[in-house]
């Protein structure tokens, strides 16, 4: 599912921005370093990307499995109590944020995703 918004960039600028917004679809499910060796804990998030333009939803839906895995992999080494803290999830966000832009970066030549949205996030373990 896609969307599109338009958003005037100031009066002095004729030029327009449209931002696009992606979900990861399925949903990214995966197990935590969880503190007892003797369970698992799995975490399901539901993930929306914002792109910096419309224009770069190809660019993104190419990359997609590459997308996925940067996130299943970021979230999958995360201990236990970063997964369960608001703090600890904003800081893996910012983390994917950050990776998803460097390596789309050396893959196109620019960062394409402008955010990284959790709209679920549901853990247990």
């Amino acid at each position: 599912m896609m969307v599109v918004i338009s958003m005037a960039i100031p009066a002095h600028s004729l030029a327009q921005s449209q931002i696009a917004y992606m979900g990861l679809e399925p949903d990214i499910v995966t197990n935590y370093l969880s503190g007892n060796a003797r369970t698992l804990g799995f975490v399901r998030v539901t993930v929306e990307l914002m792109l910096d333009d419309a224009d770069n939803i190809e660019i993104a839906e190419h990359h997609m499995p590459l997308l996925r895995a940067i996130v299943i992999e970021i979230i999958g080494r995360q201990p236990e109590d970063k997964v369960k803290s608001l703090t600890g999830r904003e800081d893996i966000r910012r983390t994917i944020l950050q990776t998803l832009q460097q390596r789309l970066e050396e893959e196109t030549g620019r960062p394409v995703v402008k955010d990284v949205i959790f709209t679920k996030y549901l853990y247990q373990g």
